[in-house]
C-alpha cells in the first residue's frame, strides 16, 4: 500500500505541474473564455465545436479534472500513513482544500468577470497545491522507517528565515501573476533597466512591472542569504542541498525573466518562467519542511525522538 501511495503522489505531483503550465498557456493565448460562460460544460456541451481558444481551455479543464481525481486518490492512499508520518496530517487536508479552492475559483473566473487581482490568486493557489502534493510525495518516499535527523542543529532563526523566504516567494509569484493578468508584462521592454530608466516610478503598468522586478531582486537576495547560511549547518547537509537547488533555480528564474523582455514574451520563455517559478516554490517549501522539527509518529525507529535533545541558541 505504501508503494501505491508513493506512486500516486509522485504522478499527482507531475500532473499538478502540467495543470499549472496548461493554466499559463490559457492565459498566454487569451483562451480563458474559450468555453464561454459555461462551466463545467464547454459552450454548454460535453464536446464543443473546434476553435483554437476552445481547444486550449477545454483541454485545460479536462486535464484538471483528471488531476483532481489523481490528487484525491493520492490523498486517500496516503491517509492510512498519517499516524506513522504525522506531516501528512497537514499535507493531506491542504492538498484537498487547495484542490477545491482552485476548482471553485476556476469556475468563478469563467462565470463572472474577475479583476486581475483576483485572477492572480489562481496561480498562487496552484503553487500551493503543487507544493503540498510534492511534499506529500517526499514524505511518503522517506517512509515510516526513516532515520532520525539532528533537528536541534537547526537554529530557530534559520527556521524563521526559511519561512519568511517562502512568504516572500509567494508574494513575488502573486505579483508576477498580477503583472500578467493586468497586461503589464511588456510595460518594461528592456532588461535590467525599465525602458532605459533605473527608477521609472511605481505608477501605471511600468510601475507594476518594475515593482515585480524589484521584488524579484529581493527574492534573489533572500534565497542567496538562506543558501549561504544552510551550507554552514554541517550537521544538516540535507538543508544545504535543498537550499542549493533553490539558489540555482532563483538564478535561472532571473535569467528567464530577462528572456521575457528580450523575446517579447515568446511562448517558450513564458512557459519556462511559470515552470521555474513552480519548481522554486516547491524547493523553498521543502527547505521549510526540513528545517522544522520532524514530528515523531507511530512506528518511528528507536532514537528518532532523541535528536532534538541538544539546544542551539537562535543566533548560531
Amino acid at each position: 500500500m505504501l508503494t501505491l501511495a508513493r506512486r500516486l503522489a509522485a504522478v499527482a505531483a507531475v500532473g499538478m505541474l502540467v495543470v499549472l503550465l496548461m493554466g499559463a498557456t490559457v492565459t498566454k493565448t487569451g483562451s480563458g473564455m474559450g468555453c464561454g460562460r459555461s462551466w463545467p460544460l464547454c459552450q454548454g456541451r460535453f464536446v464543443p465545436e473546434y476553435a483554437f481558444e476552445t481547444l486550449v481551455e477545454y483541454s485545460h479543464r479536462l486535464v484538471t479534472s483528471i488531476e483532481g481525481l489523481l490528487l484525491l486518490a493520492a490523498c486517500a492512499a496516503a491517509f492510512r500513513f498519517r499516524r506513522a508520518l504525522p506531516e501528512l496530517k497537514l499535507l493531506i487536508p491542504l492538498t484537498v482544500f487547495t484542490l477545491l479552492l482552485q476548482s471553485g475559483m476556476g469556475a468563478a473566473a469563467v462565470m463572472w468577470p474577475q479583476t486581475p487581482a483576483v485572477l492572480a490568486l489562481h496561480f498562487g493557489i496552484s503553487l500551493t497545491a503543487l507544493a503540498s502534493v510534492t511534499l506529500m510525495a517526499y514524505v511518503l518516499r522517506e517512509g515510516p522507517e526513516r532515520p532520525p535527523r539532528d533537528d536541534a542543529a537547526v537554529p530557530a532563526a534559520f527556521r524563521r528565515a526559511a519561512g519568511g523566504t517562502l512568504l516572500a516567494i509567494t508574494a513575488i509569484a502573486y505579483l508576477g501573476a498580477y503583472v500578467r493578468h493586468s497586461n503589464s508584462s511588456l510595460a518594461c521592454t528592456t532588461w535590467p533597466l525599465c525602458n532605459g530608466a533605473v527608477f521609472p516610478g511605481f505608477a501605471g503598468p511600468e510601475g507594476i512591472a518594475f515593482g515585480h522586478r524589484l521584488a524579484a531582486l529581493g527574492g534573489v537576495c533572500l534565497i542567496t542569504g538562506v543558501w549561504r547560511w544552510a551550507r554552514r549547518l554541517d550537521a544538516r547537509p540535507d538543508l544545504g542541498r535543498v537550499a542549493s537547488v533553490a539558489f540555482g533555480l532563483v538564478l535561472l528564474q532571473a535569467f528567464v525573466g530577462a528572456l521575457l523582455a528580450w523575446t517579447r514574451l515568446s511562448f517558450l520563455s513564458t512557459m519556462a518562467h511559470a515552470a521555474v517559478m513552480a519548481l522554486l516554490f516547491v524547493a523553498v517549501a521543502e527547505l521549510c519542511r526540513r528545517a522544522l522539527p520532524r514530528p515523531v509518529g507511530r512506528g518511528a525507529p528507536a532514537g528518532a525522538a532523541t535528536s532534538r535533545s541538544r539546544v542551539v541558541p537562535a543566533g548560531d
